[in-house]
């Protein structure tokens, strides 16, 4: 039995399906995060938070590396880890190093750099060749008026360092520009109080559906899982409102949209990881989005596991242990499934959710709503859900129809 180091995590569905899989794989962990608080604020359910579940609770500013890197090789000696893992995008270069400074299994922090901060990521599939837009990488106000022009409007505007669609939207002007370029002058820190890269990413608007690419690495060879659909909405946001796996693509679709998530992986020099890579499918070809070295969220890996018995979350697991994962699918019965998310219409007190009922189908394998009294937000990011309903067809690739069925008879009441 081994004994893992989670540092820090998401606080949706991943900060129940790591803590699962470290059990269901027979080991233990240890939690580690600088605010046990984060997490009790917004439990995925009911009961106690799995992350919870931990062998130990353990409380240590996890956003000053230096120290951090200390703290935790004394607390190795006293508790023995034989690992480290997180699946919060913002302490995956910090887990790198840990595993790097205590010689256990991981990538190298210096590739996993360059998958998290977008700009580097930009650099590094270029420079080997990675089909990708146009882009720039500017600093100030003259650099993205120049550097938009050179591009040409409509293009899309980027934080370097942020996760979940977060104020990542198409500008069609200099002024729309200027909007978005102030709008994230002010927010200098992130979700985790971390100092953000004031660099603005500019990038070239991209035609088509956007696909994921779930994939496992080991030992420099890529195993591609499958292609997951996504549905982006909220124009001109770029947020997910459901995805379906596996997608409905021809083999010859499937087969190059795969080949250029698996150059990209090569490309950052990502090994020892699962990878979840996003890819638009355009009137030129696949292009890169971006390139994730941890497990997909948004429910995918659910969707994966109930399609092909393959617990994405459980390789995460087994590879940070130094393991070696078998990555066989099995059957399930499942031809595909589906997740589809509820947004709010705008920002607001729910009163209710009406539309429940209809949850109760046999196909429905998963659902949740927020409760009364929840604050909504504007539906500008991945952040804003107020629920989601997941359902598998066991025939064909009739999941995500029957998801957005559901979802489109939720309806969310507001109080006064």
């Amino acid at each position: 039995m081994g004994h893992l180091l989670v540092v820090e995590s998401w606080v949706g569905a991943m900060s129940g399906l790591l803590p699962r899989a470290v059990r269901e794989a027979g080991h233990g962990f240890s939690f580690l995060t600088r605010d046990m608080q984060h997490y009790l604020r917004s439990s995925p359910g009911p009961g106690p938070h799995p992350l919870l579940a931990a062998d130990n609770v353990l409380t240590v500013e996890t956003n000053e590396v230096g120290p951090l890197l200390g703290r935790v090789e004394k607390l190795h000696r006293a508790l023995g880890f034989d690992g480290v893992v997180t699946s919060c995008d913002y302490y995956l270069p910090t887990v790198a190093m840990i595993a790097e400074r205590l010689g256990w299994a991981g990538p190298s922090p210096e590739a996993v750099e360059r998958a998290c901060r977008k700009d580097l990521t930009r650099a590094a599939l270029q420079a080997h060749g990675v089909p990708g837009p146009g882009f720039a990488v500017t600093n100030g106000w003259d650099e993205a008026v120049e550097a938009a022009r050179r591009i040409g409007f409509p293009l899309v505007v980027k934080p370097v360092d942020l996760c979940a669609g977060m104020f990542v939207r198409v500008v069609r002007n200099e002024t729309e520009l200027g909007d978005a370029v102030r709008a994230l002058a002010g927010f200098p820190v992130n979700a985790r109080q971390q100092v953000r890269n004031p660099a603005v990413l500019l990038e070239e608007l991209l035609d088509g559906p956007e696909f994921s690419v779930e994939t496992v690495t080991v030992d420099g060879r890529t195993t591609v899982i499958g292609v997951t659909d996504k549905s982006i909405v909220g124009a001109p946001w770029f947020v997910e409102s459901g995805h379906m796996f596996p997608a409905a693509l021809s083999d010859k679709e499937t087969s190059e949209v795969s080949a250029v998530a698996e150059a990209a992986i090569e490309a950052l020099g990502l090994d020892r990881v699962v990878g979840h890579t996003e890819v638009k499918l355009t009137a030129k070809g696949p292009r890169i989005v971006e390139v994730n070295p941890r497990p997909a969220g948004n429910r995918i890996t659910e969707l994966v596991r109930r399609t092909t018995g393959i617990d994405l979350p459980m390789l995460h697991v087994q590879l940070a242990l130094g393991e070696t994962p078998e990555v066989t699918p099995t059957p399930t019965g499942a031809r595909s499934a589906a997740v589809g998310f509820l947004l709010p219409p705008h920002r607001g007190v729910v009163a209710e959710i009406d539309g429940v009922d209809a949850l109760g189908a046999a196909d429905v394998v998963e659902w949740s709503v927020k409760p009364a009294g929840h604050t909504a937000g504007d539906p500008t990011s991945n952040n804003a859900y107020l629920g989601h309903v997941m359902v598998v067809d066991r025939v064909g690739s009739g999941a995500r129809a029957r998801v957005e069925e559901l979802v489109a008879g939720l309806k969310v009441r507001y109080a006064e």
